[in-house]
């Protein structure tokens, strides 16, 4: 994948549009030391190479009565292109899954599960999870306390390894 050339200013509007999404342009600008023109025309460039992929809101899941987050390391049963591809299928359709992740190690995805409680994460396993037969084996580890989720990228770190 190529890396796309960002200059110290697109990382300092993408740091700006990681910190508050709903910025003003030219609060923006300010910011970066632009004036709102250029800085709108280098937001809607990141935009239209995929470098902003979109905005959103973070929603506190506590708040909206999701209190359990669980990572669970899935196991596939037969290593194929067939099986991971049914498995992503699968697990991208089950909505309490919000990220999951092919990984390396002892397991081979790890999926993000956010339930409102333990009640409800077992349907989810055996509902859900356990009815996928390409699946060998299922680790559920339920989280205690988050410290640090949705973090801003290290964008000032890309100058280093440029």
């Amino acid at each position: 994948m190529p890396k796309p050339d960002l200059d110290r200013i697109d990382r300092r509007i993408l740091e700006g549009l990681q910190a508050d999404a709903r910025i003003s342009n030219v609060d923006l600008a300010d910011r970066v030391a632009l004036s709102p023109s250029p800085c709108l025309r280098r937001v809607r460039r990141l935009e239209e190479d995929g470098v902003v992929r979109g905005y959103r809101a973070v929603i506190d899941r506590k708040a909206v009565g999701l209190g359990l987050t669980v990572f669970v390391e899935i196991k596939v049963a037969r290593h194929s292109l067939e099986t991971a591809a049914e498995l992503q299928d699968r697990l991208v359709a089950i909505p309490e899954v919000v990220a999951c992740h092919m990984v390396s190690g002892m397991a081979d995805f790890l999926a993000e599960v956010v339930v409102p409680d333990l009640e409800a994460y077992e349907r989810v396993l055996t509902d859900k999870l356990l009815t996928i037969g390409v699946i060998e084996d299922i680790r559920s580890n339920f989280a205690i306390r988050s410290v640090k989720v949705d973090g801003p990228l290290p964008l000032e770190r890309l100058e280093d390894i440029a």
